[in-house]
């Protein structure tokens, strides 16, 4: 499958998904198994993980569960073979693993929590990407990272998941100059709140999880429309897609009116939507 057919449909394409036990990951998995796309799915729950597995094959599609947690490097490598060895090689890269917090930076009374969001949330990236660069260069295919409106903005309560989204955003927008010569593209995504079962899990305080929601989970985008629009992203091979009105609104105004933008993060914060 070289750069064109990736573009523009996606029966058959081989697909690495990380995070697809649930979520944006979950609904994408759904997603691309109709559209007959070959599946590796990874994430660390083993149970949840081969019950979206099932679903997929029960549409038609081709689809791997292989367990893996992200922050482990020798699993990553691990993951991107056990990849290569079912679909014989690799079409789309889709970096969508992560993990958040919800606390403000003054009351944290355990700081691992910044170490672990980077280890799922950026460095995991990192070793996927890595390992996976040569099968994606053959055959000239795309690495998708999954950001976030954090990765272009401050977002107050949430420090140490913004700094791992920046992260990811300014690697992966290296990569792609990197790359450009090679014809493997590189698509970033930025979410807005996404209804998910990521947010029961945040990080408190005391780096525990918090067990509810914070959120106003009415408000918010479904997961199955944020999937729908990371695949549109992925069949064009966007640079760039974000996927609220408003963190786009926000960041074509951020070089003119910063001030009125911190507000509006606060304000999201606030009313938890």
């Amino acid at each position: 499958m070289g750069v064109h057919s990736v573009s523009g449909r996606l029966r058959g394409s081989r697909i690495l998904l990380t995070g697809a036990s649930e979520g944006i990951g979950r609904a994408l998995a759904q997603d691309l198994a109709a559209r007959g796309a070959r599946l590796v799915l990874a994430a660390r729950d083993p149970v949840r993980l081969e019950s979206i597995a099932a679903q997929c094959r029960a549409s038609g599609a081709e689809a791997h569960a292989v367990p893996t947690d992200v922050s482990d490097p020798a699993a990553c490598a691990a993951l991107v073979a056990a990849a290569i060895a079912r679909l014989g090689g690799l079409d789309v890269l889709v970096n969508n693993a992560g993990a958040t917090m919800w606390a403000r930076f003054d009351a944290v009374t355990d700081l691992d929590i910044f170490e672990r969001l980077m280890r799922v949330n950026y460095l995991g990236a990192v070793w996927l990407t890595h390992a996976a660069l040569p099968p994606l260069k053959a055959s000239r295919g795309l690495v998708v990272a999954v950001a976030s409106l954090a990765g272009l903005t401050g977002v107050p309560q949430r420090s140490g998941y913004a700094a791992s989204k920046h992260a990811v955003v300014g690697f992966f927008e290296s990569l792609r100059i990197e790359l450009e010569s090679e014809g493997v593209g590189v698509t970033i995504v930025a979410p807005d709140f996404v209804l998910s079962e990521t947010h029961r899990r945040a990080a408190g305080a005391d780096g525990r999880p918090l067990g509810e929601s914070p959120m106003r989970e009415g408000a918010i985008m479904r997961a199955d429309e944020c999937a729908r629009l990371v695949r549109r992203a992925i069949e064009r091979r966007n640079r760039l897609v974000i996927l609220s009105r408003r963190g786009r609104l926000g960041y074509r105004l951020k070089p003119f009116v910063p001030r009125w933008l911190d507000g509006l993060a606060a304000r999201a914060i606030r009313r938890g939507r």
